[in-house]
């Protein structure tokens, strides 16, 4: 008869107490920080960190910046979604950064230049970041330029070139670009309709619900179909999928396609809610793009677990700018992060650390049994 796992053994449960072990330790080492800076007030200062919005007295104005922090939880998860797609299949899609760029630079501009509804926006977001993605995929498959290089280059190209597309919809007055609401009313994504319980936060619109959904359908297609199988044995081994018949160069193409129109339809989400507007003074790439790094392995490279993960980021991120900006740098809450994605490359070393442990427990058990018959 077979034994029964303990909870231990599970893999699951292995990847929880992983990710578990890493934000702790990022916590940890934010708190020592904090302490660094000004040791009074390093316990109310990682506390408001960890609260976020729960600092507000007020239920309403909690409830209304709870909305934004899932607003911008909604682009963070479909980056996280794009560098966990591409990493199947054993690439680093670090051009994320640069296909949300690209997403940013399609959707406001078709919303702001040329008039579009919303959806057509959201579609030539899709299409940018596949173009940008497409490009690094097929300097990888067919001149095996390594994707890190490529994506990284590609980042720098499409902020420059993002800035200038955008600066003839700029406001006269400032960087900014024009309010998408009050320029173009159709090209806000609808709304979900719950503003008396977000304190009518008009920004709380259905890419939160997609952005979920399309998380679980990247689940349902890495683990459930054929062309899923696929991308996971290219990533395994290029070589042994090519003499199995798979197509690994146009699985690489396919999936740095689909990973750069995850990431550009994750820009579509934030600029199309009309929550921000793109600068076009900016000199870096914007961080969501890194951070989704942080939040895929966070969430043990599952889309399900990444869902979690993403909301916990993005908690601690707008978190840090409750802060008290006279004594502390609202930069803490990133170096937090910083902290948790360094400490995710370690999440291997924790699985192993719990078999060691776990084969040392059942080696006792067993000659504690024997010992007793």
């Amino acid at each position: 008869m077979k034994e029964k796992k303990s909870l231990l053994e599970s893999t699951a449960f292995q990847s929880i107490l992983a990710s578990l072990i890493c934000i702790i330790a990022g916590l940890f080492v934010g708190f020592i920080v904090l302490l660094m800076i000004n040791a009074k007030g390093a316990p109310d200062a990682i506390v408001t960190i960890i609260k976020n919005y729960f600092t507000y007295p007020s239920q309403a104005a909690a409830m209304k910046y709870f909305g934004n922090t899932l607003v911008k939880t909604a682009p963070l998860l479909l980056c996280a979604l794009s560098v966990q797609f591409c990493y199947k299949a054993g690439l680093f899609n670090i051009g994320a950064a640069g296909q949300y760029v690209c997403g940013a630079a399609a959707s406001l501009y078709a919303a702001l230049a040329l008039g579009c509804p919303w959806y057509i926006c959201v579609l030539l977001a899709m299409i940018a970041g596949g173009v940008s993605g497409c490009i690094t995929g097929l300097l990888k498959a067919y001149r095996n330029v390594n994707e890190v290089i490529s994506g990284i280059m590609l980042n720098w190209i499409a902020l420059y070139t993002t800035n200038m597309l955008l600066t003839p919809v700029k406001e006269s007055t400032s960087p900014y670009t024009l309010a998408v609401g009050a320029t173009n009313p159709s090209a806000l994504l609808p709304t979900l309709g719950l503003g008396a319980f977000f304190s009518n936060n008009k920004y709380v619109t259905i890419a939160i619900p997609l952005s979920v959904i399309i998380a679980i359908i990247i689940w349902i297609v890495l683990s459930k179909t054929v062309f899923g199988y696929e991308i996971l044995a290219t990533g395994y081994n290029k070589n042994a999928a090519k003499y199995a018949g798979m197509k690994e160069k146009k699985n690489i193409v396919v999936t740095l396609i689909i990973g750069g129109m995850l990431a550009g339809l994750g820009a579509s989400f934030l600029y199309l809610s009309g929550f921000e507007q793109w600068s076009v003074s900016q000199a870096s790439v914007p961080g969501m793009g890194f951070n989704g790094i942080a939040a895929t392995f966070l969430g043990a490279l599952h889309p399900i677990g990444t869902i979690f993960s993403s909301y916990f980021i993005q908690h601690i991120s707008s978190g840090g700018a409750y802060l008290d900006k006279q004594i502390y740098p609202s930069q803490v809450s990133d170096l937090i992060s910083a902290i948790i994605i360094y400490l995710c490359g370690f999440v291997l070393f924790f699985k192993h650390c719990i078999n060691i442990y776990n084969m040392k427990k059942n080696h006792f058990d067993k000659n504690a049994k024997g010992g007793k018959s």
